[in-house]
């Protein structure tokens, strides 16, 4: 079986790194450069869509995991992912509209959602009657704003050298951690073999996209990472491997920076789709002068303080949501302290030289 992983692990990083690395030396041929705007903290126009990379080497493994077995779930989200991914290049190469991305990635995730089934419901507390918790109708409806939210704020995110591709692979990676450690037989399932996959492919966009990066994801590969995390999370959940809280907990740091700035343009009347350079992680690359330092700050959050508490879900479940306060309420403080949402007029673009 380790085998059988390392080989997969290693076709995947290192197609996804020749994917990437084609899209580098061919990127103005195919369109795929990206020219500074008001969102870039770039200076210079640099290619993107690398996440081509991630999108091709994750695919091709899905698709020789299926093909060995009856795992029609994962036809089911090679067919949904190709199509956020198609979308997504379509829209690095010629920009599409709000309405266009937003209907398609709507149908997606009704897709996702009929394939799912049933699901477990969410009860805030184990003291309350099970009558009061959310299921049916009101729990599809909700996993459905949660991901479209999801899916775009993981675009949003996707503004410095390296963020969103260390936040992808720490998602991934920490979820097959802690899957293991409940049934150190997951490993060998299909889901968890792709999920470690994925990961490896988006470490070979890494190699070329951390800081200073040479390539950037473009929304082929944030909003195709962004859809794979949360149908793999969904799944999770419905196999009982993982947890709803565990899953609000290893994403809580992009969560509640994109949110906070959601909430505070929206309460100043801005426009939701202009573009802007107000996240927290936006300011704190202006003030550090570094990509570098702000993504490994990020990670060094998501490892230390994020992981422990999703760990504790499984050792004390009946404190899960607990443990997700105490993971959104100091992240929450700390994005607002940075006026996350608020344009800073010092906030110019940079391009991180370390």
């Amino acid at each position: 079986m380790a085998s059988k992983l390392g080989v997969l692990v290693f076709i995947s990083l290192v197609l996804s790194w020749i994917v990437t690395r084609f899209v580098l030396r061919f990127g103005e041929r195919i369109h795929l450069v990206h020219a500074p705007n008001q969102r870039s903290s770039h200076t210079s126009p640099t290619p993107h869509g690398g996440g081509l990379g991630v999108v091709i080497a994750s695919s091709l493994i899905g698709i020789s995991l299926a093909l060995n077995s009856d795992w029609w779930f994962g036809w089911v989200l090679l067919v949904l992912g190709s199509l956020i991914a198609v979308m997504g290049l379509w829209d690095d190469i010629q920009h599409l509209s709000a309405r266009v991305r937003f209907g398609v990635q709507t149908l997606v995730y009704c897709g996702l959602l009929v394939a799912l089934g049933d699901l477990p419901a969410v009860n805030f507390t184990p003291f309350l009657p099970e009558d009061l918790a959310l299921k049916g109708w009101v729990l599809l409806i909700l996993l459905l704003v949660a991901g479209l939210w999801w899916i775009n704020l993981f675009n949003f995110m996707d503004g410095i050298d390296g963020l969103a591709g260390s936040q992808a692979v720490f998602m991934l990676v920490a979820s097959v951690g802690l899957a293991i450690w409940q049934r150190p037989d997951t490993i060998a399932e299909q889901t968890w073999l792709w999920t470690v996959c994925i990961a490896a492919a988006t470490v070979g966009f890494l190699l070329l996209n951390w800081p200073p990066a040479r390539i950037f994801m473009g929304d082929v590969g944030s909003t195709y990472l962004g859809f794979m995390i949360f149908a793999l999370a969904l799944l999770s959940v419905k196999t009982a491997d993982l947890s709803y809280q565990m899953w609000l907990i290893l994403s809580a740091v992009f969560v509640t920076d994109a949110t906070v700035t959601l909430a505070s343009r929206l309460l100043r009347g801005e426009r939701l789709y202009q573009a802007h350079r107000s996240h927290a992680y936006q300011h704190l690359a202006q003030r550090w002068r570094s990509h570098c330092s702000v993504t490994l700050a990020f990670l060094g959050i998501n490892v230390t303080f994020l992981l422990p508490l999703a760990w504790c879900c499984f050792v004390w479940p009946q404190w899960a949501w607990v443990y997700t306060f105490v993971a959104y309420a100091p992240l929450t403080f700390a994005a607002m302290m940075l006026k996350a949402g608020r344009q800073d007029e010092r906030n110019t673009a940079i391009r991180n030289i370390e």
